[in-house]
């Protein structure tokens, strides 16, 4: 049976949106590798952090979200951003129906937020 597992990771402030991107296409690439399927991906930019990593202050935040059947998909992805230097922390959970119901939700507002903000744009 397929589990729904949500990951945040953070990566540093140092690279270009190029770069970042980049690295988020690797963590992605990693995940269909390792058999799972991703569902979302949101790129959250870069934010500011609650306390200093590394002595740094801000971070470029990414979002995926995907199932998977494996059970070792998520210790191996972790030694991925563990072997990355660019990944200043990351943290990966299994979503329960209450979850997966709220996040459907959210890509939906989020879906309807961007399709209002082109109506706006071109009006």
């Amino acid at each position: 049976m397929d589990k729904h597992y949500e990951t945040v990771f953070i990566l540093t402030p140092v690279l270009s949106d190029e770069q970042a991107k980049e690295a988020a296409k690797k963590f992605k690439k990693t995940i269909t590798d390792l058999g799972g399927k991703v569902i979302n991906e949101e790129n959250w930019g870069l934010k500011k952090l609650a306390y200093p990593i590394q002595k740094k202050t801000t971070g470029f935040y990414h979002l995926m979200e995907f199932n998977s059947s494996s059970i070792d998909i998520v210790s191996q992805l972790e030694v991925a951003y563990k072997r990355d230097e660019r990944v200043l922390r990351f943290l990966t959970v299994v979503l329960d129906k209450h979850a997966i119901a709220y996040s459907t939700k959210r890509r939906g507002r989020i879906a309807d937020g961007k399709t209002k903000k082109k109506e706006n744009a071109s009006a």
